[in-house]
């Protein structure tokens, strides 16, 4: 497989990921390179990443993204379930982490929510050019859409990368999980102190931690943390609160 496309040179992701047992095809990898060709250009007229640089792209974005790979090496999920799942990527911004995961997983069910419209814009550009199936970007809050009948407990895995404190973040994602299921909040390695203060509101939520995996990101020193979080019980209709209160005054 050639792994060099327009001069870039994919080997080392590829590497990492046969590393961790995952297999990727040409087209995919070269899905992966239209969608970077993408993001660079769109970047010019709209702020989407402070990370432009190819390397720093494929490990800080790509790399990252997938590592839901280290759940599979924990025993928590296998690959063949994850893939079969529907997920929904919260705050997915330029379409991290779902992206990533769609091109790598194509028979996962995806949907990109975010609450700026632009971005959506871009991500159904980048749905159409990549020709990915079974996905779909939706531009809404988390506190209104969380509230939809189409959307509230219909997923299976809910992630997000987005920055906020966990207890914030599980009243924003835990909503849209089914009983069963599961919020992944990817997280610096240093999450142990807020998981701890988080630990009251996501039982609140219906969730409770099951893993947490910690690992560095390959051809980096960057430390990263996977937070599963399943879903024992219904989320309490009362939650997510009203916009912008989550964040403001969060569970504890």
């Amino acid at each position: 497989m050639n792994m060099i496309l327009n001069g870039r040179d994919y080997s080392s992701f590829v590497a990492s990921l046969e590393k961790a047992g995952l297999s990727i095809s040409e087209q995919q990898l070269e899905q992966f390179d239209l969608y970077f060709q993408m993001l660079i250009e769109k970047n010019k007229v709209m702020n989407l990443t402070a990370i432009t640089e190819f390397e720093d792209v494929l490990c800080k974005h790509f790399l990252d993204s997938v590592s839901i790979y280290h759940l599979f090496a924990d025993g928590i999920l296998t690959a063949q379930d994850f893939s079969k799942g529907r997920l929904v990527d919260l705050g997915t911004g330029a379409g991290f982490p779902g992206i990533p995961l769609k091109i790598l997983f194509p028979e996962l069910r995806v949907t990109l929510m975010d609450s700026l419209n632009k971005r959506i814009v871009f991500l159904q550009e980048v749905i159409d050019a990549l020709h990915l199936t079974s996905i779909d970007a939706v531009h809404g809050r988390a506190e209104d859409l969380a509230r939809n009948k189409l959307y509230r407990e219909q997923f299976d895995f809910c992630v997000s990368r987005a920055v906020a404190n966990i207890s914030t973040l599980s009243e924003y994602c835990l909503p849209f999980v089914k009983v069963g299921g599961a919020f992944i909040s990817y997280k610096s390695d240093q999450s142990e102190e807020e998981l701890s203060k988080g630990g009251r509101a996501i039982s609140i939520l219906g969730g409770q931690v099951k893993h947490v995996s910690h690992f560095t990101l390959d051809n980096s020193d960057l430390g990263r943390a996977l937070i599963y979080i399943e879903k024992e019980k219904s989320t309490a209709k009362k939650y997510p609160r009203k916009a912008g209160t989550p964040s403001k005054e969060p569970l504890s």
